[in-house]
């Protein structure tokens, strides 16, 4: 009896001593190991934060700073259990740092908070958190964005008409922000446009958000098969393009003035052909790239900005091909990424 206790004792021994020295790896005075987590790894936005990341990955390198990335987060943006288990398995991990773009801005506060308590500091991307636990907040103003798509979309109408607004998912703190400006923008300057509806969600995909769309539009018809609205907003990359298969499929693409949120090869194409007329534009790759920059220095000593505003544009039909809105509207991700 007594050498099976003793034979596991020397077991609980190994494997906390195991753990330690993995932990004491990625801790390694001589290596920032840095996690990226996003909200989701399947849209171009996304893609765009990896290579991003990767491009600081480089810089740093070749400025002799021994850094390295970890990529890693949920498939679908609405898994919020996903998004924490890698959060608490980057924290048992003990890498060095966490950059972090949280799904919901309530669930994700105590992981943050547990990562900050075990000497993990984090650097939040994208979308808000409720908490001050974090170095810095590298984001776009994300309500001065949805101010512009309501404007765009207010000019094009003339400042009159009827207009729908597609929203994204509840608890997401970027996309709620958006829609809070676009509305707001409205309701202060435009008060001969009418917002028919405003509380429908399209979900983290673009399928349900296909769905959701063809929902919204469809008690919208009149008898000839046209609108009874003038006007559309979708405040990111999935709600857009799943309101743009939704108007194709209807034969209504081109027939509504429709503004959108962020980017991607359909979306472009769609702007071309006239069925978009703006896109409210962020910068991703510099979202992901100074998510990482921000958080090497604070840990190299350096003092950080708490909130870095990466800003937003406008693009159009008619601006869509000035080399600046061209690098917005087609990010050179695939460089980074070697795809």
């Amino acid at each position: 009896m007594k050498k099976v206790l003793l034979v596991i004792v020397f077991v609980a021994v190994a494997v906390v001593f195991i753990a330690s020295g993995c932990k004491q790896k990625e801790k390694s005075e001589n290596k920032y190991y840095i996690a990226v987590i996003p909200k989701g790894t399947t849209h171009v936005f996304w893609k765009s934060i990896h290579a991003g990341a990767i491009k600081a990955e480089q810089e740093l390198k070749e400025a002799g700073i021994d850094v390295e990335v970890i990529w890693k987060g949920p498939l679908k943006e609405d898994d919020r259990e996903s998004q924490i288990r890698v959060v608490e398995d980057f924290v048992t991990r003990g890498v060095s740092g966490i950059v972090l773009a949280p799904l919901d801005d309530v669930a994700l506060r105590m992981s943050v908070k547990d990562a900050v308590n075990n000497g993990i500091p984090v650097v939040i991307i994208d979308s808000g958190l409720k908490s001050e636990d974090y170095t810095s907040f590298v984001s776009t103003d994300n309500y001065i964005g949805g101010r512009k798509g309501g404007e765009r979309l207010a000019e094009i109408l003339g400042g009159k008409g009827k207009v729908i607004m597609l929203r994204y998912q509840e608890g997401s703190a970027s996309t709620m922000n958006r829609e809070r400006g676009f509305l707001d923008v409205l309701k202060e300057k435009y008060p001969a446009i009418e917002v028919v509806s405003s509380n429908q969600y399209g979900g983290a995909t673009t399928e349900s958000a296909y769905l959701a769309s063809e929902n919204l539009l469809a008690p919208l018809r009149k008898p000839d098969g046209g609108l009874t609205i003038d006007g559309i907003f979708c405040p990111n990359e999935s709600t857009t393009f799943g309101m743009l298969r939704a108007l194709e499929d209807g034969g209504l693409a081109g027939k509504v003035k429709y503004v959108g949120f962020d980017s991607s090869n359909r979306l472009v194409l769609a702007m071309r052909k006239g069925y978009i007329k703006g896109l409210v534009l962020q910068d991703p790759i510099n979202m992901g790239y100074l998510g990482v920059k921000m958080m090497v220095a604070h840990l190299r000593g350096e003092k950080v900005e708490k909130r870095i505003d990466t800003g937003s544009a406008v693009a159009t039909p008619e601006n869509m091909d000035e080399p600046k809105m061209k690098n917005l509207l087609e990010p050179d991700f695939k460089k980074w990424l070697n795809e």
